[in-house]
Formats: structure tokens, sequence, C-alpha cells
């Protein structure tokens, strides 16, 4: 299997289409014969970071890289930046609006889920520039 590559843009606050990448990843995943149990953590792992993005970002790229051994997410995001990833990685801590909570999102559980769902995961963020982090989970 050669390396393949998938690109999204994801917009922000536009909760009617978040999650359409990570479901796409997923059904190329399981069309690829990947086993079962990565293409799980990948999409739960990518739909946390997507629905992230829509959030508290204004939105994103996504860039999905598939090798033989591993999947690679990339999520980058022009957004305010994580003030304090400590707290942000806590279970239940969140910055989201009512409005968002309305919704049913903002439980606090994305960063922290993200962490579970990857065999590896990085944080790049600079306040007032943006975020990208980085997952990686291993076939």
């Amino acid at each position: 299997m050669s390396n393949l590559v998938l690109k999204y843009t994801v917009d922000a606050e536009d909760f009617t289409r978040a999650g359409e990448a990570s479901s796409d990843v997923k059904g190329k995943l399981k069309r690829m014969g990947v086993p079962p149990d990565a293409v799980r953590k990948v999409a739960i792992a990518m739909y946390e970071g997507e629905i992230n993005m829509v959030i508290h970002a204004d939105g994103g790229e996504i860039t999905v890289e598939i090798t033989p051994s591993q999947i690679i997410m990339i999520l980058a995001d022009k957004g305010p930046g994580i003030k304090d990833i400590d707290k942000a990685m806590q279970a239940g801590w969140s910055t989201a609006s009512e409005n968002v909570r309305a919704l049913g999102f903002g439980a606090g559980m994305g960063l922290p889920n993200m962490k579970k769902y990857s065999d590896e995961m990085k944080i790049d963020t600079v306040i007032g520039v943006g975020t990208t982090v980085t997952m990686k989970v291993n076939i």
C-alpha cells in the first residue's frame, strides 16, 4: 500500500457539516481494509478535533496521511490558540459558549478523547495565531 494524503477544510461554526471529514476518512479506511480498532480510534480522535475546530478555532484544515504502518492526522487552525494546555487536557474543562453547550457540544472531552484515542499526540499553539494538533494512530 502506498501513502495516501487526504485534505479537508473545516468551516467555523458549521455544526451541520461538522464530522463530515472524519466520516469520510472512516469510510476510506474501512474500504482499504485497515483493522477496525485503528479505524475506530482515527474516527473518534479526528471527530473530536474537527468539532473543536468548529467550536473554538474559526475552522481550519485537516490533512490525513495514510501509510502502511500508521494514520497521521494534522489539524491546523488560525484560531485564538490554547491559553492553558494543561487545563484544556482536563476532562470536563471547556471554554465553549452557552450557545454551543445548548447544542450538545462543549463538554470538555475533545482534547482528552483525542489523546485517549491516538497513539501519539502533539499540540503546537500560539496565542492569537492558531493551533496545530498532530495525532498518529498505528495500524
